[in-house]
């Protein structure tokens, strides 16, 4: 595994920059930016990048979002995964702004500035409850129909709402394809390397995991960014500006929850048995859709062959290369942002 760099030589931080610049005269100038062309890039360190979050109030949450770009433009969602944050999307957002779009980047249940209005809420991590909350989110913006995008968590999100919901999405970006999942479908053992690529998840089903993950959140999301991403050479700045979302006083339980819901070892709220009885038939998604993968993904995700049949409607995988890893937004935003400029355009 190869460890953040702390800090950088100045050269290289001035060639990331015209890079970052580079891209976003591409996006506003000369159309679409090609994925071939696209390579990693990074924030200015310690600063947030973004407008003021907005808060408004959705389903069981008030939800903490960056709401960038016209008021009047078309919509887009973009969702992150665990253990990140919004900041994953800090460079594509500017990209697709500049394009005429509106981009909503929503802290997730657990995250940030996202809070539950009632503290006899379960904090419930289970994947249709994260699904109804965009719903709810989309409803409370008053916004009918929206492009997706997502990664991890982020991703089987937008997985889930464009099964179940087609008619609110238009189309879709889905890193690492498909990933609606079940509890009868997890139980179903892996070969054995598989299972230790989610030791996590079985360290997080014991009382012992938990503790741990509470005492040492930080410090375990690095170790998590270090492994799903071995050649992205992020700053102490860069990883500090997203672990501070995870600081949310219900972030521990609702990540524990989550994966031991997967594995059927916490219950979920009988307000969501229905949906996860169809998510358990793993339905077909029409809308179209492109996935994308890296090159150095070290976290488990499944092949695209795999998932290639689960999409009915027009369908495009990318693979980017360059040593891109599971946080593909944020190590490849330029590729990122053009797929969704390209599924908008299907």
């Amino acid at each position: 595994m190869q460890p953040p760099r702390s800090a950088e030589p100045v050269d290289h931080n001035r060639r990331r920059l015209l890079a970052s610049v580079a891209a976003a005269l591409a996006a506003t100038q000369l159309g679409p930016i090609s994925p071939a062309m696209a390579q990693p890039a990074a924030a200015p360190r310690g600063a947030s990048g973004f407008p003021a979050l907005k808060q408004i109030e959705a389903g069981v949450l008030t939800i903490g979002h960056v709401d960038a770009g016209p008021s009047d433009g078309p919509v887009v969602i973009l969702l992150h995964g665990w253990p990140y944050d919004i900041h994953s999307y800090i460079d594509v957002v500017p990209l697709l702004t500049a394009r005429g779009y509106r981009v909503i980047v929503p802290h997730l249940r657990g995250y940030g500035t996202t809070r539950f209005l009632s503290d006899a809420t379960p904090r419930n991590g289970q994947q249709a409850a994260l699904a109804v909350d965009v719903i709810a989110l989309m409803d409370a913006l008053k916004i009918e129909k929206a492009v997706l995008g997502g990664y991890d968590w982020g991703a089987r999100t937008a997985n889930i709402v464009a099964a179940l919901w087609p008619q609110r999405v238009k189309a879709m970006v889905s890193v690492s394809g498909y990933l609606i999942g079940s509890q009868s479908a997890n139980r179903m053992p892996l070969p054995p390397k598989a299972e230790q690529d989610w030791w996590y998840q079985y360290y997080f089903a014991t009382e012992r995991g938990r503790l741990g993950y509470q005492q040492n959140t930080h410090d375990f999301a690095r170790l998590i960014w270090q492994t799903a991403s071995p050649r992205w050479a992020f700053d102490d700045a860069t990883f500090a500006r997203s672990a501070a979302s995870l600081d949310n006083p219900d972030h521990v339980a609702i990540t524990i929850h989550n994966y031991r819901w997967r594995l059927g070892l916490a219950e979920g709220e009988a307000r969501y048995d229905d949906l996860e009885q169809r998510l358990a038939q793993a339905p077909m998604i029409a809308v179209p859709t492109i996935t994308l993968e890296g090159d150095a993904n070290g976290a488990p995700h499944p092949a695209p062959a795999a998932y290639a049949g689960k999409f009915s409607g027009w369908y495009q995988h990318r693979t980017l290369s360059g040593g891109i890893g599971h946080n593909l937004p944020q190590e490849a935003p330029a590729a990122f942002a053009e797929a969704i400029i390209a599924v908008d355009r299907a």
